[in-house]
């Protein structure tokens, strides 16, 4: 599992090549990871948490003070699996995993 950096995401396509180069099984913190051929990303759903931060924007324009408005945290995540690279490591990703995942990539 790696962790929220700028150097791994800036390494991204060589973190993802050395994973399938020593067949790790790896989840990473951004999708992007997963488009360059990484096993899986488990985390918030970007998206919803942009509209989230719009809401609060128009909420904040029309006069509402920060302060007024509530915390929040992420309650909407977002689960890929890529199964080519699940056959590249020589790992067989379970039915029940499969049918977890809001994607899955062949």
């Amino acid at each position: 599992m790696t962790i929220a950096s700028r150097r791994f995401v800036a390494e991204r396509k060589r973190i993802v090549e050395l994973a399938v180069k020593y067949r790790l099984p790896a989840i990473y913190f951004q999708k992007e990871f997963v488009d360059e051929g990484g096993l899986m990303f488990y985390g918030p759903d970007f998206e919803d948490l942009f509209r989230k931060v719009a809401h609060y924007v128009d909420r904040i324009l029309k006069g509402t003070k920060p302060a007024d408005l509530p915390v929040q945290q992420a309650m909407k995540f977002e689960f890929i699996i890529n199964l080519k690279a699940a056959k590249q490591i020589g790992h067989t990703i379970p039915y029940e995993l499969l049918a977890r995942a809001n994607r899955v990539i062949q």
